[in-house]
């Protein structure tokens, strides 16, 4: 099942961020997820992807790199962008009834190589 969404009017890196948020998003879904949110925001942090995985609701990291010149996708989630996404996180969280599960997970793209680390950070 495809998820279609515009980037007409969006700049260069923000399309290539879309189109990334996109094919991991395709990829969770044909591994069984399903899909809750997208681009959650608050006034600290953002979330790409929030999905559910059986009893466990799954926040997720999409970083995508041309190459890995400069460490590549799994070098820019640094322990301030976790901050961030956790802080999101909470906040999300706070808004539902009842607290599930939750794991952090990251969509690492590297030019053509996709790659899923399952709880690829911890809150702290």
């Amino acid at each position: 099942m495809a998820i279609e969404r515009s980037i007409i009017g969006s700049s260069l890196p923000q399309q290539r961020g879309e189109v990334a948020e996109q094919r991991a998003a395709e990829f969770l879904l044909a591994h069984g997820l399903t899909l809750v949110a997208r681009n959650y925001r608050c006034r600290g942090g953002e979330i790409d992807l929030i999905l559910q995985d059986g009893e466990t609701r799954v926040f997720v990291e999409v970083r995508a790199r041309r190459n890995d010149h400069y460490g590549g996708a799994a070098a820019s989630i640094t322990p301030g962008k976790q901050r961030r996404i956790v802080y999101a996180a909470r906040h999300y969280l706070m808004q539902q009834r009842c607290e599930p599960l939750c794991r952090f997970d990251a969509i690492l793209i590297d030019g053509d190589h996709l790659e899923w680390l399952k709880s690829a950070f911890d809150a702290f």
